[in-house]
């Protein structure tokens, strides 16, 4: 069978779930929702009965959509508050002959334990590399030879109770998580290639309450920090300014404003309802100078928080999230970062926006993550699909596992 993932991202604004399959190297999207979100507030819960029904409603889409029941996920978790540490381990090769990828595993939770977990728990252990006897900086060793195995791990931690609350409400909600991630380790994985891994670089996720900027060094998380300003802010603007309604807001934000207002056309209009007598008409160049106003001060103080976060030298930047779809958003992010940032587009079929960056990438964690401890592992298994198969004359015709069903059996 080949690997099947699913992921789950607990927004303020949406849940989004993503199904994937991964197949000769390449990933394919099986099912993708992006479901209205309540009771969960940066990535924490705050109202838990309406946090569990959100789950719940997302996780049902995802599963119509799919064809089968969604019962294990990898779970998205906000990088709020987080600690990273490096640690280092060794461990003797059970065979001297072959390095497997039990020895990898042994190795990493040698390191692992010398940390203390009393107040926090572990989130990510990424390897920085492995020593194999005398050879220094193995990326991978499994295969290679040698008596003793050592190696030097950055480990990312969180506060205990917020993170048990979130799988505590998975939980609840009828889904296990079987492993977890940050978002923004998330964001990096969708962006991921040779390139990036050998550079220091920064990510920006511009989410609805809050912005959170991450360095990463060759690949490996080193530095976070979370700012409270993000895409509702614009929305709250556009009430004060024009006097809409927050829901309109969003809508005229979404539909109608442009990034930059030197690209907004005077001449088109949006009209709204104030109250049941009262309607307004905006311009396209007013409305965007409101939305460019923040946008702009949120890239600004982003900029600024990756200065106080490092002093390396950043080779790239990469900016994701749902507000950076708007149109006209490079623009401004070329004039204030200059040729050395973009924007992430995402272009797999099937999640093509770029809300789906955390939720997409850390199902390429997960099997990266797998791949190294050279493990195998389906969240569906052969009994879940011989169960899909005993109804499928029950399934719609266009439902995404007759388009793809032969992804599911290795002849």
């Amino acid at each position: 069978m080949s690997d099947i993932y699913a992921g789950i991202d607990l927004g303020t604004d949406s849940i989004k779930v993503v199904v994937a399959e991964k197949k000769n190297e390449k990933y394919f999207v099986l099912a993708a929702v992006s479901s209205p979100s309540e009771g969960i507030q940066n990535g924490f819960i705050v109202d838990t009965k309406s946090a569990i029904s959100s789950i719940k409603s997302a996780v049902r889409q995802a599963s119509d959509s799919l064809g089968m029941k969604i019962t294990k996920v990898i779970a998205c978790i906000p990088p709020s508050n987080c600690k990273m540490n490096i640690v280092v381990g060794n461990s003797n090769v059970i065979d001297y002959n072959e390095i497997t990828g039990v020895d990898v595993s042994n190795v990493l939770l040698s390191a692992i334990k010398k940390y203390d977990f009393t107040n926090d728990e572990l989130v990510t252990a990424m390897p920085i590399n492995f020593t194999i006897d005398d050879k220094k900086s193995v990326l991978d060793p499994k295969g290679m030879k040698g008596s003793v195995l050592e190696t030097k791990v950055v480990i990312s931690t969180v506060p205990k109770e917020p993170l048990y609350r979130i799988l505590e409400v998975l939980k609840l909600s009828g889904v296990e998580a079987v492993d977890i991630a940050f978002t923004s380790v998330g964001d990096y994985y969708s962006i991921k290639n040779k390139k990036y891994d050998e550079l220091v670089g920064a990510i920006i996720n511009i989410g609805e309450e809050s912005t959170n900027i991450s360095v990463f060094n060759k690949g490996i998380q080193i530095k976070n920090s979370t700012l409270l300003v993000g895409s509702s802010n614009v929305d709250k603007d556009l009430t004060y300014v024009f006097k809409s309604k927050l829901r309109e807001s969003r809508k005229i934000k979404e539909t109608f404003a442009v990034a930059d207002s030197s690209y907004a056309d005077i001449n088109d209009v949006y009209t709204f309802s104030i109250d049941k007598d009262t309607t307004k008409t905006v311009n396209q160049v007013n409305v965007s100078k409101v939305v460019e106003a923040r946008i702009q001060e949120i890239l600004k103080l982003a900029k600024n928080e990756i200065k106080n976060l490092t002093n390396r030298e950043i080779r790239y930047i990469i900016i994701t999230g749902g507000l950076t779809e708007m149109s006209a958003f490079s623009y401004l992010v070329e004039q204030e970062f200059g040729f050395v940032a973009k924007i992430w587009n995402i272009t797999t079929m099937g999640i093509r926006h770029n809300k789906y960056s955390s939720c997409y990438g850390i199902l390429r964690y997960f099997d990266d993550k797998l791949a190294l401890r050279g493990k195998k592992y389906n969240m569906f298994s052969k009994d879940d699909i011989s169960a899909m198969l005993s109804i499928e004359s029950s399934i719609p015709k266009e439902n995404i596992i007759n388009r793809v069903f032969g992804h599911f059996f290795d002849n």
